[in-house]
């Protein structure tokens, strides 16, 4: 999704009230450029390694959350100790960046957990190098355990090449790709259990990263990414489902959140901003493909592992298939009327798997390169004018080149139009705030832009 850039008045920088303009350089990093580094980090996502590794997690016979642990070859033991060599084995390869480690916790009998059960995740983290921007982390995950029809059936076969060998997948071929560069802001890799007991493991690391007070910044999960088909055999490799939540389901309403409502921003919470920069970067790198962007948590009847992360206020996105056919997902293996069903590798797209992946990469790589989004961006309303005036916090990153302005109209989901207004700190706009919604972006000298900040009122 490439942006419509729409000039400004000709008459708007002559304005001795526009300061913004006349602070502004003569020319403007090139936020549209591709940079050197994502195109080579998204050549390099291979279909064949994808399908390998799902094959080989396929070939534990069952990843379900309570299968044994103490086999080399079978259950979910077998197969986080071999996530986390594999992870280890491109760090060695790739010059020693990555933190490789389980994390792990004892989760206790619940609705489908029958005994005490050793959750187990396996993390690996790429620091970041800009001193200024490596505690800001982006989060991409998948789930390796597995089902059958009955969620609590610990021993019979269960694939799980699409839910979700597909994700976990990605997620190590990516870690293994973007270990060999460098990036201001720290990327965690992280292959989660027990997705299908209730999101236990995705749930733990979350709650630990708020305990903490951790900069997380924007969170993905791939789950369901396999398949270019539909339950009719409908072919469709050319997009991916990418899900953002609107308004944060809270008990209690908070501030920000009253402050969105009450302006009209329902759209333009902090994940629905994380979605409109995926789009707009992953279209830009994985040419001929679409981020599709769904504006709900989730779909019906099901959830991911993002969820944790939003319930503690986190960004956080989840991509899905186009379609997806429900035979080959949570079911048994078998063969009913001539119909085979269950998650077989065989129902898998490997090409379509690696640009999912491709996408993935290309919007993580630009976030950690990025600025920070701006802070307490503001809009001016204590006066009535049709000009539109923002003010925010200045960045601290050495590399920052200044900032801009983007704006659509209020039916519009997308940006349509932007401003470079310079490394300042305040800017007007000749447009109405009555009738555009605008987005203030942080951008380096290589034209790296971070995802946009919302105005809330300044009065």
């Amino acid at each position: 999704m490439a942006l419509i850039t729409k000039t400004l008045p000709a008459f708007a920088c002559a304005l001795a009230v526009n300061a913004a303009c006349a602070a502004a350089p003569a020319t403007a990093p090139n936020v549209a450029a591709h940079q050197p580094q994502i195109d080579k980090i998204v050549s390099e996502i291979s279909p064949q390694r994808i399908e390998a590794t799902i094959r080989r997690l396929v070939g534990f016979h069952t990843r379900h959350t309570m299968s044994d642990t103490e086999s080399d070859t079978v259950g979910i033991g077998a197969a986080r100790r071999w996530i986390k060599s594999e992870f280890e084995k491109c760090n060695a390869a790739n010059g020693g960046r990555l933190q490789v480690a389980f994390d792990s916790h004892v989760a206790p009998v619940s609705r489908r957990i029958s005994r005490p059960t050793e959750i187990v995740n396996v993390v690996a983290t790429l620091p970041g190098t800009q001193p200024a921007s490596a505690d800001r982390i982006y989060v991409v995950s998948g789930h390796y355990d597995s089902r059958n029809t009955d969620v609590m059936d610990e021993k019979g076969y269960a694939p799980g090449a699409n839910d979700d060998a597909s994700g976990t997948a990605a997620v190590m071929e990516m870690a293994c790709v973007m270990s060999k560069y460098k990036f201001d802001a720290t990327i965690v890799f992280m292959t989660v259990a027990a997705e299908e007991q209730g999101l236990l493991g995705s749930a733990h690391w979350a709650e630990q990263a708020k305990q903490k007070n951790m900069n997380i910044a924007g969170m993905f999960t791939n789950d369901i990414i396999g398949s270019s088909r539909d339950e009719h055999g409908k072919a469709d490799d050319r997009q991916v489902r990418l899900f953002a939540e609107g308004i944060p389901v809270e008990k209690d309403m908070s501030d920000a959140v009253r402050s969105l409502i009450l302006t009209g921003g329902e759209n333009d919470t902090i994940s629905r901003q994380l979605a409109r920069h995926v789009k707009e970067q992953g279209e830009r790198y994985v040419k001929g493909f679409k981020v599709s962007v769904i504006q709900r948590r989730d779909r019906y009847l099901r959830g991911g592992d993002h969820m944790p992360f939003l319930e503690r206020g986190y960004a956080a996105l989840r991509f899905t298939e186009p379609a997806e056919d429900f035979n080959h997902q949570h079911q048994n293996v078998r063969t009913e009327n001539g119909v085979t069903i269950g998650d077989l590798p065989e129902y898998n797209d490997y090409s379509y798997i690696a640009k999912v992946a491709r996408v993935n990469a290309a919007a993580l790589a630009t976030l950690a390169l990025a600025p920070a989004s701006p802070q307490k961006v503001q809009m001016r309303t204590a006066q009535l004018e049709n000009d539109s005036s923002l003010v925010w916090q200045a960045n601290s990153e050495p590399d920052l080149a200044g900032y801009r302005v983007v704006w659509r109209e209020t039916t519009a989901a997308d940006w349509q139009g932007s401003k470079w207004v310079g490394n300042v700190t305040e800017a007007k706009i000749p447009l109405s705030k009555d009738n555009y919604f605008f987005g203030v972006q942080a951008v380096d000298k290589d034209g790296n832009a971070s995802p946009a900040t919302y105005p809330m009122p300044l009065k």
